[in-house]
């Protein structure tokens, strides 16, 4: 099950950037996951949380999801979301964009008095 690994670097992402920026509380993190990743979210999701159950940092964190569509470029110049077979001359496209997994924001609680 792949998906843990990756709830686990979300967690660790989130953790390491919250020290970082010395919060006192992560409340939302928000990850985009390529459609083409072959990722469940729902699963991300659960053991994300299940994670930051364990970590009073982290704790009660909302973990958001957006799923990113596949953009291909092919050599013809089609540049669409078919996957598997250029729509206009029949080659492999190229996958651009739609495997990613990114942590794109992430909010947090800081204690403005430790400034």
């Amino acid at each position: 099950m792949h998906e843990f690994g990756i709830a686990y670097d979300i967690f660790a992402t989130t953790r390491r950037a919250a020290l970082e920026n010395r919060a006192t509380q992560v409340t939302r993190v928000r990850v985009e996951i390529g459609e083409m990743s072959m990722v469940n979210p729902e699963q991300v999701i659960f053991l994300f949380d299940t994670l930051a159950e364990e970590d009073p940092l982290v704790r009660g964190a909302k973990l958001d999801t957006v799923v990113v569509p596949p953009l291909s470029r092919c050599t013809c110049g089609y540049e669409g979301d078919e996957k598997f077979v250029c729509p206009r001359c029949g080659a492999l496209p190229e996958l651009v964009r739609g495997r990613e997994i990114v942590v794109t924001n992430i909010e947090i609680e800081v204690d403005e008095e430790c400034k």
